[in-house]
């Protein structure tokens, strides 16, 4: 008997697709995962508390597979799981079209000074004047991070006539894609620098003072990855100093940002929540599908989809 531990929110969307020999315990809370999943084969537990997933993950000694819908594994005990032989699988295209669509909101907003539309509105002020005249038409997007959701994010940005690279781990000077050791010396010449790249250690402040420093005073950064990926101090430098024009952020560190984080008051920030991958009605009914899929594969021994390379992190 293979015993699995999933979450009771997918309970209705799952239950269904349980194929005999598997026993699943359906949890509410993060006691009840610590307590099932020490003999536990399989594991879905996503949790807002990201401390206590990885809390679950390390009781879970016996655990052959762990599934999870988030993209990046930041907050998983890698070294664990490496050595214990886990395979892990991602929700990599769970979110992609949401994210992606929320990326190029975000950079239309920030183009159009739309933020300041709105409270305006709210003020029933009528403006005479757009707060932003930029268009997004023959600019030039650097998105670091070429994956699913980057490459969405390019295709969607190629419809508004702006000119697209990308940053993979491998150059693909025919595909308009930069190698990850190129494009800091490339970065002044793009007036949106747009971060997708899965969160890892060798992510962590990928954008710090240095690379703030090379963009030109009117680009504008765009984070739908994770905050700890920007040097949170040194953005907020810059943009006080106009170093950049401005940015448009998913993400920041810490998540909730308090209410008195001085981050909440720069006039050039608009700041969405991490609100971007719940922009959508799916994302429960697509991780339910996925994980049916990849729990027959797994039973019968086949390859797993969005299987995770734990040396790389995603």
């Amino acid at each position: 008997m293979t015993k699995a531990v999933i979450s009771a929110l997918v309970r209705p969307l799952l239950e269904s697709s349980i194929p005999e020999g598997v026993k699943v315990a359906w949890i509410g809370s993060t006691d009840e995962a610590k307590r099932e999943v020490t003999d536990a084969d399989i594991a879905w537990v996503d949790m807002h508390d990201k401390q206590a997933m990885r809390e679950v993950m390390l009781v879970g000694t016996q655990l052959r597979w762990v599934s999870t819908l988030y993209a990046g594994l930041d907050h998983f005990p890698v070294e664990e799981l490496t050595a214990r032989g886990t395979r892990v699988t991602n929700g990599v295209g769970i979110n992609t079209v949401a994210v992606a669509e929320y990326a190029v909101l975000g950079m239309l907003s920030m183009a159009k000074g739309y933020a300041d539309v709105v409270r305006a509105a709210d003020r029933k002020e009528w403006l005479w004047a757009s707060p932003g005249t930029i268009e997004l038409y023959e600019t030039r997007a650097l998105i670091i991070g070429y994956g699913a959701i980057g490459s969405a994010i390019g295709e969607r940005l190629k419809g508004f006539g702006v000119e697209v690279t990308g940053v993979a781990r491998t150059a693909r000077p025919d595909q308009a894609i930069l190698g990850a050791d190129e494009w800091r010396s490339w970065l002044g010449e793009y007036d949106w620098v747009v971060i997708a790249t899965p969160a890892t250690r060798e992510t962590d402040a990928l954008i710090g003072a240095a690379e703030l420093a090379a963009m030109k005073p009117e680009a504008i950064l765009v984070n739908i990855a994770r905050g700890e990926c920007v040097d949170q101090d040194a953005l907020m430098t810059a943009l006080k100093s106009k170093g950049i024009a401005g940015a448009f952020l998913d993400v920041t560190t810490p998540e909730p940002l308090p209410s008195d984080h001085e981050l909440w008051t720069l006039p050039n920030v608009q700041i969405s929540m991490h609100l971007s991958g719940r922009a959508q009605t799916r994302m429960f009914q697509r991780s339910a599908a996925l994980f049916a899929d990849n729990l027959g594969r797994y039973l019968r021994g086949e390859a797993l989809v969005n299987e995770v390379d734990l040396a790389l992190g995603y």
